[in-house]
């Protein structure tokens, strides 16, 4: 009975310590560890290699995205000097990390880290620490860095197109055609849904799709509409105006060919006529030029 009184009063004393703490025991030194991750931050942002290494225990082991190791503090300054001699403006920044304690004294720190530099792409890695504590600090044991890919894009060959992304619509007294552009994933793409109504009738709807071509180092589209057609275009800018040269077989098998001119006026406005238009050989009469605007928000 005397044990059973003991052991009650252990536990007992126990989950007070537990309520004490709240949820997580280690809570006053996860956030020193937190205090000494954001300092890490603001040295590496200064470019001070020895700030930077300070935060290495003496013989601490650094591993960077290479799988290059440096071993003890010293190895880990030079590294950092170097690194910072050769690359200025560097900045880095750390999403909010996970802490994890193994005992009171190591502690595992996992996360991402995104470097910029000056007139280059970013860098972003997973990284892995282990921290130990020495006194009343905690310092960096072991760090490992890996890459991670960024998916590729083909963004930057087609930014020139950024105004399109929206609704638009063009509307007279017996039709209207309304347009809806957006990116895809990693803006590899632009999609360009189109819906031709007549009297409030749905005549016609499709899809366009608009890329960069790395072999031809230029930008295509790819059309399909509601009746069974399809086509493709090789689009070039001059100005203001981008030059579309298309050509598309009909649902019924007949091919077609036009140069359609896109000229981008404001914001809120672009223009669309279509010249040198042609099915099966036979000439047809040019598109007059018509203004399109941006679809006022319901917001």
């Amino acid at each position: 009975m005397k044990r059973l009184l003991m052991l009650m009063t252990i536990v007992a004393l126990n989950c007070h310590w537990a309520m004490a703490q709240g949820a997580n025991p280690y809570q006053t030194e996860e956030a020193a560890i937190r205090l000494a991750v954001a300092s890490y931050i603001d040295a590496f942002n200064r470019g001070d290699a020895q700030a930077v290494a300070s935060h290495w225990s003496t013989d601490g082991v650094y591993a960077d995205p290479s799988g290059k190791q440096f071993r003890g503090r010293e190895a880990i300054t030079k590294e950092f000097q170097a690194y910072f001699a050769e690359v200025t403006g560097q900045q880095i920044e750390v999403g909010e990390p996970t802490i994890r304690f193994l005992t009171p004294h190591v502690a595992v720190e996992e996360g991402t880290a995104r470097v910029s530099r000056r007139g280059e792409p970013p860098t972003t890695t997973n990284y892995v620490a282990i921290h130990v504590k020495q006194g009343n600090q905690w310092k960096l044991d072991s760090v490992r860095e890996t890459i991670i890919s960024e998916p590729s894009s083909h963004h930057e060959q087609l930014k020139e197109l950024q105004w399109m992304i929206g609704e638009w619509v063009d509307r007279d007294e017996d039709s209207t055609i309304e347009t809806t552009c957006e990116w895809t994933k990693n803006r590899n793409y632009i999609t360009r849904s189109f819906r031709v109504s007549i009297r409030d009738r749905i005549e016609l709807e499709g899809t366009q799709v608009i890329g960069w071509d790395p072999a031809a180092g230029q930008i295509r589209s790819w059309m399909f509409d509601s009746e069974g057609g399809f086509g493709e275009a090789l689009w070039t800018k001059k100005g203001d105006r981008w030059i579309i040269k298309a050509s598309r077989t009909q649902s019924g098998g007949e091919k077609a060919s036009s140069v359609n001119i896109l000229t981008h006026v404001d914001r809120n406005t672009f223009t669309w006529q279509s010249i040198g238009r042609e099915i099966d050989g036979e000439l047809l009469p040019n598109i007059d030029e018509v203004t399109v605007v941006r679809k006022p928000s319901n917001r």
